[in-house]
């Protein structure tokens, strides 16, 4: 008998299964499974008390308790977007141009996530290509691939992309005829996920410069896309300036920020600057998707920045995710085989480690399967690369997060994978 032929649309036959969806359902549905996998946050830190006097607070009047039930804008509300261009002003300081950083252009969004999908779909169609780190954040790369845009990787470098090979790629695609379908360069520029690294300010600054000097021949804007979501979670080293101190940034640079890390990932609020005529795309683009993010939620996270008392969580949490970066640097050192190598954290939550060459981390690998068996979970660090046909994804490197498991999980995770590894390496 013929198959019947799908009536789902060529995006709905084209997304794949997210892997980060398979991650997070391994790590709830098997109790005695640890996962230094899904990039879930501490458990422990997160704000119930502090939550509880916020949302006592905004309902203890009918007035604003009503307000906060009731829908809100779709760009976002006022208090909210002042707060939050506040709030990045100060994270950049004086280098913060008053002009770019204004809650006129701030879009308030389901997590930053939901920034991330509707620059995408502002800006790309089937067959574009988004320029991205090697590697990179594997649920962007899922995204892409949803929406037929070819992602191709620039190598990373320890303080961030390299910006010869950024200029090497663009040229590539010049004399290929296909500088035209370049949309947007993406960066995880604090902390990145997957692997820490911190992209130094002057590289931001100068990856837009190379940006701006290939859009005559691109016949059209190519951006900049900073997804700053770990950005705030630094408990060592010294803070790097984003991409919107840089010059040029006004017309080119979207910035994607988010208070669910920070904050409480539960509370699905983020937020994005976008230049024109990106922002209006986007703004209508999200009035189709939900005409406004919880109004509730974005009420609880205005109260919790004016009151001071997401600060002082904020604090709190990365004192806490330190300490959880130095026990998962500690049984490293104690259980993992010599010839691996990683870097420590000094934010974020994840470290990056990188194994002899022939030793394969994939989720087909044997050590994959034996870290299962073992009940522990790992992201292979293939899932991380662009399927980009200039370059063979590297299959010898994992990801590992410190933030879900509690301290005792961290150990007890990294001995189990190190037996397997022991046994392979």
């Amino acid at each position: 008998m013929k198959a019947k032929s799908s009536a789902l649309s060529e995006l709905g036959r084209r997304a794949p299964p997210p892997a980060i969806s398979w991650l997070m359902h391994a790590a709830l549905a098997r109790p005695k499974l640890i996962s230094l996998a899904a990039g879930f946050t501490d458990n422990d830190s997160l704000p119930v008390a502090e939550t509880r006097e916020l949302l006592a607070e905004i309902l203890r009047s009918p007035k604003s308790g009503r307000a906060a039930l009731q829908y809100g804008a779709t760009q976002g509300d006022p208090v909210l977007r002042e707060l939050t261009a506040q709030h990045l002003r100060r994270l950049d300081g004086p280098a913060a141009p008053a002009s770019v950083v204004t809650p006129e252009r701030l879009l308030i969004t389901n997590g930053s996530q939901q920034l991330l999908y509707l620059a995408t779909e502002a800006l790309c169609d089937p067959g574009d290509i988004v320029l991205v780190e090697n590697p990179t954040y594997f649920v962007y790369l899922d995204m892409l691939r949803s929406h037929g845009v070819a992602a191709r990787g620039v190598r990373l470098e320890p303080d961030g992309l390299d910006l010869a090979h950024l200029e090497k790629i663009l040229i590539a695609l010049k004399r290929a005829g296909e500088l035209r379908l370049v949309k947007a360069l993406y960066l995880v520029s604090y902390f990145q996920n997957p692997t820490g690294v911190t992209t130094r300010f002057a590289k931001k600054a100068g990856a837009l410069a190379l940006l701006k000097k290939f859009e005559r021949a691109a016949g059209h804007p190519i951006y900049l896309l900073e997804d700053a979501a770990y950005r705030e979670l630094r408990f060592a080293g010294t803070g790097e300036k984003s991409a919107l101190a840089a010059r040029g940034a006004g017309d080119r640079v979207i910035y994607a920020g988010t208070y669910s890390k920070p904050f409480a990932t539960g509370a699905r609020v983020g937020f994005g600057l976008l230049p024109e005529p990106v922002f209006t795309a986007a703004l209508r683009l999200k009035g189709n998707h939900d005409f406004g993010t919880a109004n509730l939620l974005q009420q609880l996270l205005a109260r919790a920045l004016s009151s001071g008392r997401y600060h002082e969580h904020l604090g709190a949490l990365c004192q806490r995710y330190a300490r959880k970066a130095w026990v998962m640097g500690a049984a490293l050192r104690q259980h993992f085989p010599p010839e691996i190598k990683w870097r420590d954290a000094s934010g974020g939550l994840y470290f990056w480690a990188r194994l002899p060459r022939g030793v394969a981390t994939g989720t087909g690998s044997k050590l994959f399967q034996a870290a299962l068996a073992n009940d522990v979970l790992y992201v292979p660090g293939a899932l991380c690369y662009a399927d980009d046909a200039t370059r063979a994804k590297p299959d010898g490197e994992m990801r590992l997060s410190f933030g879900g498991a509690n301290e005792a999980n961290l150990r007890e995770g990294i001995r189990r994978l190190g037996a397997v590894l022991r046994k392979l390496v």
